[in-house]
């Protein structure tokens, strides 16, 4: 599917220009950094979302807003264009030492890991995480108890080249499901023996969300100037070895 067929789509399910825009751009963001599952591959599952479920005309909004703290409500609209808006806001407005933005009814909210590198791109520390529908069961069984609940922490570099890591807790993803790359029984908790770990991890940010965000799917953003240039460092210590988000510079 081309940009331009998954806008027109995304565009007859009421999406403004800007907004399917907006989503779009994500999504093939996401297949250019192979992250298919989460890329233009999940127009029809969207449209399904706008049909119903979801407001094509919503409009996310900043309730409140101190210097450290921002409330958000997604007012309807895809999660990707509410963590849009909050990138565009952070990046106008750049805390002065850190800034956490909470963001109440937002889903869907796509690969984190973009949201953040887009902050790290400006200069900014972020940590990016979400919850999803209850689709990861306890490590010893029965029905699911919380989401895949991914979770993105971006460094920027002096080098131009952010550090980027962005992990789901489930040993495949909701998207690899959508796609028919894996089957519904092997979204659990990753790790295998030690699958308990990313359970524990998935509860406490299903929870740390939930306890700031409310009862319906949110989103955090902290957003935060470095003190320090940690990764240039780091990247010559790993001495050609790929690290997280790092991107062929071809």
């Amino acid at each position: 599917m081309t940009s331009a067929h998954a806008r027109a789509r995304l565009r007859g399910s009421g999406l403004s220009e800007q907004d399917a825009a907006t989503v779009v751009e994500h999504l093939a963001a996401a297949d250019r950094d192979g992250r298919s599952s989460h890329g233009l591959a999940r127009i029809a599952w969207l449209e399904g979302l706008l049909d119903g479920t979801l407001d094509p005309a919503g409009t996310p909004r900043c309730v409140e807003r101190t210097e450290g703290f921002e409330r958000w409500h997604g007012g309807g609209a895809l999660g990707y264009v509410t963590l849009a808006a909050i990138c565009d806001a952070l990046l106008a407005d750049p805390p002065a030492r850190s800034r956490l933005v909470v963001a109440e009814a937002c889903f869907p909210t796509g690969v984190l890991g973009l949201w953040g590198r887009r902050l790290a791109d400006a200069g900014l520390v972020a940590v990016v995480t979400a919850t999803s529908p209850r689709r990861l069961p306890h490590p010893a069984g029965g029905p699911p108890l919380t989401g895949t609940n991914p979770v993105s922490i971006a460094i920027p570099s002096s080098d131009g080249q952010p550090l980027v890591a962005d992990v789901s807790m489930g040993a495949v993803t909701h998207g690899d499901v959508l796609t028919g790359a894996a089957r519904p029984e092997e979204l659990v908790p990753f790790g295998g023996a030690q699958a308990h770990k990313a359970f524990a991890l998935a509860v406490g940010l299903e929870l740390l969300v939930g306890a700031l965000a409310g009862p319906d799917h949110g989103a955090l953003v902290l957003a935060a100037r470095p003190e320090h240039d940690p990764v240039p460092a780091l990247r010559a210590l790993a001495a050609g070895v790929r690290l997280p988000g790092d991107r062929s510079r071809a």
